[in-house]
């Protein structure tokens, strides 16, 4: 092999650590407390204003086979504790599918959502899909418990 592509092949390989063992695990990272945020803080509104909450799923929100009480609680519930587990990273990809659920369900339960409004949610789901395809990452609660039994075992 000639020097230029032994040089190419080092920084190839520099690179592809570099982007394995650190920037793909703090974009996860990333992607895990950006959408724990928005969810959480939806869900922190609706149980602050619990009657306001049960009025929007009563008149507003359309959601499809459920009665709109078991909705708020379940949007609720769901949009309040998933997002911990989300963003501590356990049972990550379980909270991920979980969220887009939820999402899916308040963008077609508002009959008057905005193109915008759209646009967050098509985000938002995406986003969410990638961590339940990809998991969670290096930096999560599962990933460091998975780590801690392994050098646990090797050390019996």
């Amino acid at each position: 092999m000639n020097a230029h592509l032994q040089t190419l092949c080092r920084w190839t390989k520099a690179l592809s650590e570099l982007f394995d063992h650190w920037l793909t695990p703090l974009f996860d990272l990333g992607l895990r407390l950006y959408l724990g945020e928005i969810f959480f803080r939806a869900g922190w509104l609706k149980l602050t204003d619990w009657s306001a909450t049960l009025d929007l799923f009563d008149y507003v929100y359309q959601v499809p086979l459920l009665p709109p009480h078991l909705a708020a609680v379940m949007g609720a519930a769901g949009e309040f504790t998933l997002p911990i587990l989300l963003v501590l990273g356990l049972g990550g990809r379980f909270a991920a599918a979980g969220l887009f659920v939820v999402n899916l369900m308040a963008a077609i339960s508002f009959p008057d959502i905005s193109d915008l409004g759209r646009q967050d949610h098509v985000l938002w789901g995406c986003l969410l899909l990638v961590l339940v395809f990809h998991g969670t990452g290096r930096y999560s609660l599962a990933a460091g418990l998975g780590r801690w039994l392994t050098q646990r075992g090797k050390q019996r």
